[in-house]
């Protein structure tokens, strides 16, 4: 769009006002630094993993559930009702207060001194989280065209990588010779989610929801009928399990890596590997989610199987990259070669998020997020760095620390397997279903 278009937006008394497109990228900037909040919080639990294990004296198992299934078990399960009021009221109330939330139990994680303390701390970040994507996609596909979505959206999705990297700089600024421990680090990363929460409230209003431009009453979908909708859309499930196995390796390598790393490389130095790790998030990460959403909506437009061939080809280089990365003696050849992981499968975030609420009917496209995000977070954040640190745990005896994690790491190359033929089945199925998606919305 044009600067000088204008869209649609909604006032707290449902008036329909005008305002320029630089509004709708403040909207999309705003809730990308939310999103990042997200993932710092998310991520700075593997970061510090290794101090955390020598503190409070843990094994691979207990850290792998803290990293994975104490998460996102409730962060799942509160994800349903929270969309489901998403699609009914006020979508920026809800994500101020989620992030309210989150951030306030990080910085509470911080004042942990045992594991069920910071256990349920994580929990309750889990759940904070779980109001986080579903209403934010909502009101971005109603800001952009479905011509357009997967581009924002795969911006969107740049708070995942950025998120990372700015918590790997954080942790090494203040781990950075040991001067303070993880629970400073915690506590500093939590309380600025508080002061963006307000700054979000204050800036951002309620968008109106697509084909509601007319001021006409919105009819809700019931909770049974939207979640059959949904899940007789193959394109839109295939796309769901695809994220979901090719999530779950990256899930678990954004856990254990630095665990990996520090067992494998004795001596080396923290601070520096931290830097490394942000900046190869922030730019090789960073780039492959925003080249997966321009390739997908330039190519998209002749061909709709590109939002399921994209990740697919990628997928098929970064794949073995990851095999042989874990292998390698030299530190540096196997950070190289994490980094063609981590371009290629940003790859797909942005035609999955954008497939789902294209796919979804209007009016329950937040429910879609969340129930994307159930099944992508049991299956990924639940199962990927949970099963790594129970396997690993199980292989101690008999292979020692680094050999059992890698091993169990090296397993997660099933999941991309499995991942790449989702995706190359939601490529011949999509042409069709978004045609049938077409038709309902203009009905």
């Amino acid at each position: 769009m044009a600067d000088g278009e204008v869209i649609a937006t909604e006032q707290p008394k449902q008036e329909t006002v005008e305002v320029s497109s630089r509004y709708r990228t403040y909207v999309l900037i705003i809730l990308t630094i939310v999103y990042a909040f997200n993932f710092i919080d998310r991520q700075i639990i593997g970061i510090l993993s290794p101090f955390i294990k020598a503190d409070l004296g843990l094994d691979d198992a207990q850290l792998g559930w803290l990293k994975g299934i104490y998460f996102a078990l409730l962060y799942t399960i509160v994800g349903i009702p929270i969309a489901w009021l998403a699609d009914r009221y006020s979508r920026v109330n809800i994500v101020t207060i989620s992030l309210t939330l989150w951030s306030g139990f990080t910085a509470v994680s911080g004042l942990a001194t045992n594991y069920m303390q910071l256990a349920l701390a994580r929990i309750g970040v889990g759940i904070g989280e779980a109001g986080g994507s579903p209403p934010s996609h909502s009101m971005i596909s109603d800001l952009y065209p479905k011509e357009k979505r997967a581009g924002a959206l795969a911006i969107y999705s740049l708070g995942i990588p950025f998120g990372i990297m700015f918590a790997f700089f954080a942790s090494a600024f203040f781990l950075r010779g040991g001067s303070a421990d993880w629970r400073i680090v915690m506590i500093s990363v939590g309380l600025p989610g508080v002061l963006l929460a307000i700054l979000l409230k204050l800036t951002v209003k309620e968008p109106v929801r697509t084909g509601q431009n007319s001021g006409e009453k919105v009819e809700h979908v019931p909770f049974k009928e939207a979640l059959k909708t949904l899940l007789t859309i193959p394109a839109w499930w295939g796309m769901c399990l695809g994220i979901s196995f090719g999530s779950f390796g990256n899930y678990a390598i954004s856990t254990w890596l630095i665990d990996f790393y520090v067992r494998a490389h004795a001596g080396l130095d923290i601070t520096n590997l931290l830097i490394v790790m942000g900046i190869i998030n922030g730019t090789a990460y960073a780039g492959g989610v925003w080249l997966g959403g321009a390739m997908t909506d330039k190519w998209g437009k002749s061909n709709k199987a590109a939002y399921g061939l994209v990740p697919t080809i990628f997928m098929l280089i970064g794949t073995p990259c990851f095999f042989i990365a874990l292998q390698v003696e030299s530190l540096w050849l196997s950070l190289a070669l994490m980094t063609v992981l981590l371009f290629t499968s940003g790859t797909y975030l942005g035609p999955s998020f954008a497939l789902a609420q294209t796919l979804a009917p209007v009016k329950v496209r937040a429910m879609s997020t969340a129930l994307f995000f159930f099944v992508l977070n049991i299956i990924a954040l639940g199962g990927g760095p949970t099963a790594v640190g129970i396997l690993s745990n199980s292989l101690v005896p008999e292979l020692g620390e680094v050999e059992a994690l890698r091993v169990s790491m090296s397993w997660l190359v099933v999941t991309y397997i499995l991942s790449i033929a989702a995706f190359m089945w939601t490529a011949k199925r999509v042409p069709i279903d978004w045609e049938i998606a077409e038709k309902r919305n203009a009905e």
